[in-house]
This record gives C-alpha cells, structure tokens and sequence, in this order.
C-alpha cells in the first residue's frame, strides 16, 4: 500500500508504484485542474508541490507529476491546484487574474502552484527570483507579460516570512495557503512513524526497473513502467549525501541535480557549480533527477557524466555483499551499455578535491539556451604551474556513442605551455577523438566544429590573462 496525503484528504491505495502521479490524480481521484499536456517535464501544466519531513523539518518542492511515480509519494504530501483554494482567490490568484496573467487557462494552474512554491520553499522574496521559479511553466498565450508582472508583484506584497514552525502560519495569515497546512507538519511526522520508506526484502533481480528519479525514464518508457515492478532507489536517503572523506569528495547516486546545485561543499571547491546547474534542467527536474539516475541512464550527452569525467571520477558499485569501483572513463561499453550488472547498484561517485591551482569550467550549446538537450557539451578541469599544465582532464558528450573522456587530447596538452597554437592543436586532437553522427541536434560536421570551439572557450574563460584568442577562427 502507498500512504499519503493529498491536498487535506489522506490517499491509501493499491496501485502500481510505477503508476504516473499525474494519471492518479486525473483519472482516479478525478482533480482535473492538474493539466496533462506534454508528458515530458517540459510544458509545466502537470507542476505540483511534494512536502516531506527532513530533519525534523517540513520541506516543499515543486515537481512534473507526470513524470513522477506514484510510490515517490508514499509519507508525504502532494498537493494540487486544487488544494491552493480557499473561498476567496489568494494574493497569488489575484495577481495573475488582474495583471492579465492568463488566457486560454490550461497553464495556469501549473504557473499557479510553482509562484506558490516559491513562498512555501523561500523565505526571502525578490522579483527576479520569483520569475524564476517558474522556469518550467510555459505559456503559449500571454506571451509572458502579463505573468511576469503577477510574479513581481506577488513579491513586492510580502517581502520577507518568517521561517522555522511560524512560516506556515505567517503564509496562511497571508492567504497565500489554505489553512490546512498548519497541521500538515504533525500528519506526516505521524504518518511517517507508521511507515517503513524503503522497500526490503527483494534484490535488484526481482524487480523489472529500477528508478532514480525517472525525468527521463519516464519519457521514454512510462507505458512500460505503469505496471511494472520497480524499485524506487530514489527514495533511499541513504545515498543522497555530497561530503568530504580523506580528501575526496564523494556524491551519493541518489543525490538530486537541486541538492548539489545547493551544496555548500560544492559551492566551496567549484563556486561557478550552480551556473552550470542551471543549464541541466527546468528547477522540477533538478528537484527530481538524480546525480546516479542521469550517469546510469548512459545518454552520450548527459550532462553530469559530462562533469564528473573531467573530474576524474570513479563509480562505486554494490551488489550487496560486495563492493567495487570503476573510473568513471570505464564505465561505459557502448551506447546504452554499462559495467553493471543487473543485481548491482551504483552508491556514490567520488573524485579528488581539486589543487588550489586548479580551474574548472563546463559548456553546453543546444538550440535553446536552457531546459534543452545539448547538442555538444563538454568540461575540462586543469592544474596550472605558471603557464605549464601538470594536469588536464576533459570530456565531451554529444559526439559518439558513448560520453567521451579525451584521453589523447589530454596526453598531448599535459606538460605542455599555454599558448595559441597549442590550445589550437588541441582541437584539432579533440575533433580527431569523436565520431559524431547527423540528427536532429545538429550534424556531424558541425557537431566536430562545436567540440572544437569548446576546447576553446575552456581556455578563453579560465585564461583570460592569456589573451591567447585575440585572433578570430
């Protein structure tokens, strides 16, 4: 059985845990203002709030129900369009109505429950942020203005809350929740003291899937997952974690893209982090897709993988009486293929916490700026002495089957002096490495140009004392 609550009501049900939220509240509970419309995370109409007890504390996030099983819920709770009613329209409803917006409507309960979020998650508002909480609502009719506007001035109505226990009923004094959620924080402590989170009992083996998060999974294969048995990994806490061990820096499989784009550690060694983040995804995909989840998926252009083989990383796997560990460079056997077998899981990544000499830097082209696929991406993490390099690894995705660390790039510029014709040289190795393929995100010559071109920017933005792209290519 899965437990939790939605909106004010308490949910128990039999159903697949595979099953989509987003069918489950729709079809089965009948609460239509949650809105399907792309299935892929990307249009924003399905957004709802996930609350959750973390040390102690209650915790919202807004999510794509559509791509979220329904197990994901189980202790916690959900809630809709639906449950932001109350008999008059909030301060956020209101905004949206006077300010023009909406039109057609479809979008705006997602639009709605994100700009809700914002206050729930935040306890200190600006304008710009509250835009940007809605990073994964699209509207086709407003052209965005009329929204903008709403979200500016829903901030400028309430410049700070309150936080700890009194920031639930500062909201709800501020109408812009319903006052249900002052008893939301006991439900779910006792809800969770009833509840065992995690599945026991089963190896991996049993189990047809297993989910780490599904952002993409669940694109591909929802119709196969809705009454499959799977495992929901993402809810195992015990592999969400980002923390130092014996000068390494070691990142949980299940930790989500929103939860290292939070991290202090990560912010500490690589302050640029959250930037790089941002290109990942829309925020409810960062809060539910997984450091493990987007490696193990094995795209060639996922943009974790892209990361962390610049780092150098090494995965460690369990089977669950044994452990081993793989760089992260060897993982990958070919396209979609992995070294993992099906009773083994992936704990955590580590890599070396970088020299203080060291610089980092990631890019990312595709055809829109944000919330897209790359069509190249790559990284590259290196150790200067002066103008020597005394340790370069770098990574490029998009361009073969598998993600690529660019060993022979790397052994030609290690000990070598920064200079123009090097880094030039260098790309010319890089492009020489990849054997990248015509699709929809570009084609192979101009996939080989972009990889050519990042190898560039590297140098251009961590060497800008260098000066050594005055010259136009």
């Amino acid at each position: 059985m899965i437990h939790f609550i939605l909106n004010d009501k308490d949910v128990s049900t039999s159903f697949s845990r595979g099953f989509v939220l987003l069918d489950f509240i729709r079809k089965k509970l009948h609460l239509t203002g949650t809105k399907q419309g792309c299935r892929e995370g990307d249009c924003g109409a399905c957004t709802v709030l996930i609350g959750e007890i973390q040390k102690g504390e209650l915790h919202y996030k807004n999510v794509n129900s559509c791509l979220m099983p329904l197990g994901d819920v189980h202790g916690k709770h959900v809630v809709t369009i639906e449950g932001l009613n109350s008999d008059e329209l909030s301060p956020i409803q209101s905004a949206f109505v006077d300010e023009g917006g909406t039109q057609c409507g479809f979008c705006t309960p997602g639009f709605i429950v994100s700009l809700t979020g914002y206050f729930l998650i935040n306890q200190n508002y600006n304008a710009l942020d509250a835009i940007d909480s809605m990073n994964g609502n699209i509207c086709r009719c407003t052209g965005y203005s009329g929204i903008k506007r709403a979200a500016e001035r829903a901030a400028a109505s309430f410049d700070s809350i309150q936080n700890g226990d009194y920031k639930f009923d500062n909201l709800i004094t501020a109408q812009i929740i319903p006052n249900y959620f002052s008893g939301i924080k006991k439900r779910l402590i006792d809800l969770n003291k009833k509840l065992r989170s995690e599945i026991v009992g089963k190896s991996n083996d049993q189990f047809e899937f297993l989910i780490s998060g599904g952002t993409d999974l669940y694109v591909q294969k929802w119709e196969s997952l809705i009454n499959s048995q799977v495992n929901l990994i993402s809810s195992y806490k015990k592999l969400s974690f980002v923390e130092e061990v014996n000068g390494e820096i070691h990142i949980g499989s299940t930790t989500t893209i929103a939860e290292l784009e939070q991290s202090q550690l990560m912010k500490k060694y690589f302050p640029e982090f959250p930037n790089y983040l941002i290109l990942f995804g829309s925020i409810p995909i960062r809060n539910r897709a997984t450091v493990g989840g987007n490696i193990v998926n094995a795209s060639p252009i996922g943009d974790m993988t892209n990361i962390l083989l610049a780092l150098d990383s090494n995965v460690h796997i369990t089977n669950g009486k044994s452990e081993r560990q793989v760089p992260l460079k060897n993982f990958f056997k070919g396209y979609k293929t992995l070294d993992l077998d099906k009773n083994e899981l992936v704990e955590y990544f580590s890599f070396q916490i970088p020299e203080k000499n060291s610089r980092f830097n990631f890019e990312k082209v595709s055809k829109r700026t944000y919330l897209d696929i790359a069509s190249v991406n790559s990284s590259m993490y290196i150790e200067v002495n002066g103008e020597q390099i005394t340790e370069i690894h770098l990574s490029a995705g998009g361009v073969a089957p598998i993600p690529m660390y660019l060993a022979k790039t790397r052994n030609y510029l290690l000990g070598k002096s920064i200079s123009e014709n090097v880094v030039a040289e260098a790309g010319e190795i890089a492009v020489s490495e990849i054997s990248p393929i015509s699709d929809a995100r570009g084609s192979a010559e101009y996939k080989s140009l972009l990889l050519r071109q990042l190898i560039f920017a590297h140098f251009f933005k961590l060497f800008p004392e260098n000066k050594i792209f005055e010259i136009s290519y």
